[in-house]
């Protein structure tokens, strides 16, 4: 086992009510009272409050750690909650970080809560960081993961890393100088194709609650200098067969340390080649100017998904048949007119536009997508 020196330095002395409250920790000889004081004093940055963020929180706000930062953009979906628990359906709508805080204050009313509705991006990333001891990374797409592993490396905060895909999950540390880089093991992100979204793959809701709770564990043994964390490690869980592995991953001594943010050009969207053009996308209220005008609409969801909600006249070819058969499998053909292509949030209706645009020349018509999908439509009534 490789011992590693304890992230944080102990904070005042516990109080009899503290002692209480995390005495089956304390009772612990790798914790003891030293550890609790490092862990009340540790300020945890948790980037996602989301399907791996929400159990970490709850975790580590009954850790007691003492200050945990929430950084997420993004509202409470009935879709979320299977998995993401930390929210309930008395929040529908309202900022995952309020419900977050909301939920991490009932937990443990000693934690302070530090909110930041925002997206992470290459301006603000360095400095919420740099004012943390530790991430934990639970975003769910490259951008900001590559994001986050820049700003790891230009502070030195260690970065707790975790990622699901339907029924596998991975959790790694990225400790700057003790071990190996997001990037010396991902250099650049997957195709789309290859990496679909929790949306489009899908995810049992208890995958996600374990691999965060194991994120949660890594954030507590780096904080409190205990146990074998998983620097130097990759560490693979498959829910479907119940089985573990873990993987030796090393720095790659041909890469320049990072010294700026940068994302790679295939892991941002507003850079990805070949994707949806403005004049390519509707929105919403441009999408119902156009209704009733001769409009052919396609929703290329499952049929699982159709049948909760879809437009009215919209005509159900999943995307898997666009993919297949491509323009043949539109109605009729489509050989003209107008044509809008959705899905739930749109990403998979950018996918089939890019992969029907090439048999598109020369037609009449426009071929266009909903940007936000059905999401969006619904969501404005």
């Amino acid at each position: 086992m490789v011992t590693l020196p304890a992230l944080v330095d102990p904070g005042p002395e516990l109080t009899g009510d503290q002692i209480d409250r995390y005495r089956r920790q304390i009772t612990l000889a790798a914790i003891g009272t030293l550890g609790q004081r490092r862990l009340r004093a540790a300020r945890v940055l948790v980037v996602g409050a989301g399907g791996l963020g929400t159990p970490a929180l709850q975790y580590l706000a009954g850790a007691g750690i003492g200050t945990l930062g929430i950084v997420d953009d993004d509202a409470v979906d009935l879709s979320n909650l299977h998995r993401q628990v930390i929210h309930g359906t008395d929040g529908l709508g309202t900022p995952k970080v309020d419900s977050a805080a909301a939920a991490v204050r009932r937990i443990n009313p000693e934690v302070a809560v530090e909110t930041h509705r925002t997206r992470l991006d290459a301006a603000n990333v360095v400095e919420l960081v740099r004012g943390h001891d530790l991430v934990l990374d639970g975003s769910d797409n490259f951008a900001t993961r590559y994001l986050v592993a820049d700003a790891s490396e230009i502070t030195g905060a260690p970065v707790v890393w975790g990622a699901i895909l339907r029924h596998h999950g991975q959790v790694s540390v990225f400790w700057p100088g003790r071990g190996p880089h997001y990037r010396d093991v991902f250099p650049e992100p997957p195709e789309p194709r290859e990496a679909p979204s929790c949306a489009e793959a899908g995810v049992i809701g208890t995958l996600p609650g374990l691999i965060g709770t194991v994120m949660a564990s890594q954030v507590v043994q780096l904080v409190t200098g205990t146990g074998d964390p998983l620097v130097g490690t990759l560490m693979l869980w498959d829910e479907a067969t119940s089985t573990t592995r873990t993987l030796r991953i090393a720095r790659d001594p041909e890469r320049a340390p990072a010294t700026r943010v940068e994302v790679p050009a295939a892991a941002d969207p507003t850079c990805l080649t070949g994707g949806p053009t403005p004049e390519e996308t509707l929105d919403v209220p441009a999408l119902r100017r156009l209704l009733g005008g001769g409009l052919t609409l396609v929703d290329v969801r499952e049929p699982w998904e159709t049948a909760a909600g879809t437009i009215e006249g919209a005509h159900a070819i999943p995307l898997g048949e666009v993919l297949d058969r491509g323009a043949e499998a539109l109605p009729g053909g489509a050989g003209g007119g107008e044509v809008v292509l959705f899905c739930q949030s749109g990403v998979r209706s950018a996918r089939a536009l890019e992969h029907l645009r090439p048999a598109w020349s020369g037609r009449e018509g426009h071929l266009r997508h909903l940007e936000g999908g059905y999401a969006d439509w619904a969501a404005e009534g």
